[in-house]
């Protein structure tokens, strides 16, 4: 079955910076649209960043450009959220999402990242 494992968060002070992966499996990868998304409690899950199976134009909510790069790679079957200059404001647990077309859309368990000082 299709699986999304999410790894990489943490605690870390403002400024500073984390990677996130997400592994997927069950699926073909490099067909699937990635998607990053994060939830903070009593908030929807908002939108973070979007990489297409492609690997082409990414997309990113307005509050994280400039800071956090999406990335993939379809050999690793892994899709990257790098984070830099992190906020206080970001601290959330982030999900990965997989869109597979003609099947649906799937979700990882989540990686708590919290910024603090």
């Amino acid at each position: 079955q299709v699986q999304l494992v999410e790894s990489g968060g943490g605690l870390v002070q403002p400024g500073e910076s984390l990677r996130l992966s997400c592994v997927g499996s069950g699926f073909t990868f490099s067909s699937a649209d990635m998607r990053w998304y994060r939830q903070t409690p009593g908030k929807e899950r908002e939108f973070v960043a979007r990489i297409p199976s492609t690997g082409g134009t990414t997309n990113y909510v307005d509050s994280v450009k400039g800071r956090f790069t999406i990335s993939r790679d379809n050999d690793l079957n892994t899709v990257l959220l790098q984070m830099n200059s992190l906020k206080p404001e970001d601290t959330a647990v982030y999900y990965c999402n997989a869109i597979i077309s003609r099947i649906g859309a799937f979700w990882g368990q989540g990686t708590q990242v919290i910024v603090s000082s």
